[in-house]
């Protein structure tokens, strides 16, 4: 849930944090997941990407639509693809104390949809466009 979701007073959207923005109930897959599950989680949930963590949530890779279905047109058998052969390793990620004026700019600099948001490199949410939006809405109600 987003903390934005509960604003009752005005503030300046602009000074909105990830940790405020952020969805921080995530469905998350671990590295030993094949292909397939996710596929078929993501697709089930309307899912357009899964961050992949360790047993400790350490985040080690996200897996997207685009991933999923090179490997398709590559003619892998997902049930047989595990999901660290296909994982972006190394995901752009975001941190609670950033700003909305921080990550907005690296979301458009960088053609994103949604990015993992860690602490100490633990998966703590995620944050998504729709997500800024919404929080900049949110406040700017209260903002004039």
């Amino acid at each position: 849930m987003r903390q934005t979701e509960f604003f009752l007073k005005a503030c300046d959207p602009k000074t909105l944090t990830v940790g405020q923005l952020m969805q921080d109930a995530v469905t998350r897959c671990s590295s030993r997941t094949d292909a397939s599950t996710i596929a078929h989680m993501m697709t089930h949930r309307n899912f357009g990407s899964l961050p992949i963590v360790e047993e400790d949530g350490t985040l080690v890779g996200i897996v997207t639509e685009y991933d999923l279905l090179q490997a398709m047109l590559d003619g892998r058998d997902l049930r047989k693809v595990l999901v660290t052969e296909i994982m972006s390793a190394h995901p752009v990620t975001v941190t609670e104390d950033q700003t909305l004026a921080q990550v907005a700019d690296l979301f458009q600099d960088r053609y994103l949809t949604r990015v993992p948001v860690v602490r100490n490199n633990k998966l703590v949410g995620v944050l998504a466009r729709r997500d800024m939006l919404f929080g900049y809405m949110k406040a700017s109600q209260y903002w004039s």
